[in-house]
């Protein structure tokens, strides 16, 4: 496949405005976009310009969306790198976010585990994807 598609990850949340500290601060993702009231929508999209993914975060009016079902709800992220892991998981904490015990165990021995506003955890993974 030499044209890889770019990944959205689309989620809803009942408070844009609690989210954005933790992808934007502590993740270090840039806002790439925002809207507001589109369609009975308010949304933000972050990541890094030419990267191939980011995340959309809606806000539908009117509409209640609650807290992630459970705690293994997981994005990962691969960084094999010891000192950009490092760098991370430091931008993480000094953003406020602590790190959260992992549901599964697997994800505390080569990373550490983040908790959104929303429940949605995000793990910081220091191993090459594959590994």
């Amino acid at each position: 496949m030499t044209n890889l598609p770019t990944l959205r990850v689309a989620r809803p949340t009942d408070d844009i405005e609690a989210l954005l500290p933790f992808y934007r601060d502590g993740l270090g993702l840039d806002v790439l976009y925002r809207f507001a009231d589109h369609d009975g929508f308010d949304g933000i999209m972050l990541g890094n310009q030419g990267a191939p993914y980011h995340f959309e975060f809606t806000k539908a009016h009117g509409h209640v969306v609650g807290r992630a079902p459970t705690q293994d709800n997981l994005l990962v992220f691969y960084l094999p790198a010891v000192e950009e892991w490092q760098a991370t998981v430091d931008r993480m904490e000094a953003a406020g976010f602590p790190a959260v015990p992992a549901f599964n165990a697997y994800w505390d021995q080569h990373g550490r585990t983040f908790e959104d506003s929303d429940g949605y955890r995000v793990v910081i993974q220091n191993a090459a994807w594959g590994a």
